[in-house]
């Protein structure tokens, strides 16, 4: 049965707006997991323009499920996974003027520091995924520096509005799952997923994760987290 994670980065985005306390990522995630989330998702960026390290701290004590840690691959954000040891490093691109993460990482062309800050994270336990575009290319690098898992970035196909070209994308990602399941990679999938698009993934065999965030805290907004988070999970395990 796959799993959910939510993404809790637009709580804190919310709360970064007025520089305060209120509303609190931690408190959101205890309800997201009460609700059935399987796993939290936090992306501790560089300027830290939304999750603190406050908010880390915290939630590596009380997160119950897994905790799973997006980060670019800097020496900074290498030693504070080592210090935090989340359940799962997420190796993702990042941007400064982005207003979100836009594409998959490059493993291809990063190959060298991808192997050395995986093989550091393996040695003290903490596994290791990239989120990567439904690209041959990249899985095969992603197999090659030592990752044990794949996000499949899922962006271009939820961002089309043609159904042709939304169909064209989306077996370009089956086939992207295919490759990393042949290559022994354990697979995730997200960015752009909302309770529309998701529905052709439960027909896909392989996927472990589904990482949702802006999605579900927009309708939470409307129907409280709690119902958003459960409404979710009903969906990709295929109960409706």
């Amino acid at each position: 049965m796959p799993r959910l994670s939510v993404n809790i980065d637009h709580v804190a985005t919310l709360r970064q707006a007025r520089r305060g306390k209120e509303p609190d990522p931690v408190a959101a995630a205890a309800l997201a997991e009460l609700a059935g989330a399987d796993g939290i998702i936090v992306h501790l960026r560089e300027d830290r323009r939304h999750i603190q390290d406050r908010d880390l701290e915290i939630l590596r004590k009380t997160v119950k499920t897994r905790l799973n840690l997006e980060m670019a691959n800097t020496e900074e954000m290498i030693r504070i996974a080592l210090r935090i040891k989340p359940d799962l490093v997420t190796f993702v691109p990042e941007k400064r003027q982005e207003l979100t993460t836009e594409g998959g990482l490059d493993a291809s062309g990063n190959r060298a520091g991808l192997r050395q800050n995986i093989a550091r994270l393996k040695k003290e336990g903490v596994p290791s995924s990239l989120f990567v575009d439904a690209d041959p290319v990249q899985i095969r690098a992603s197999r090659a520096v030592g990752a044990g898992y794949v996000e499949i970035h899922t962006g271009k196909y939820a961002d089309e509005h043609d159904e042709e070209k939304r169909n064209r994308e989306f077996q370009r990602i089956v086939r992207a799952i295919r490759q990393a399941l042949g290559l022994k990679l354990r697979v995730n999938i997200g960015h752009g997923l909302n309770y529309q698009n998701v529905l052709p993934f439960r027909e896909v065999s392989g996927i472990e994760d589904y990482s949702i965030g802006h999605s579900i805290m927009s309708r939470a907004v409307l129907v409280g987290l709690d119902r958003a988070v459960r409404e979710m999970k009903v969906l990709i395990q295929g109960r409706s």
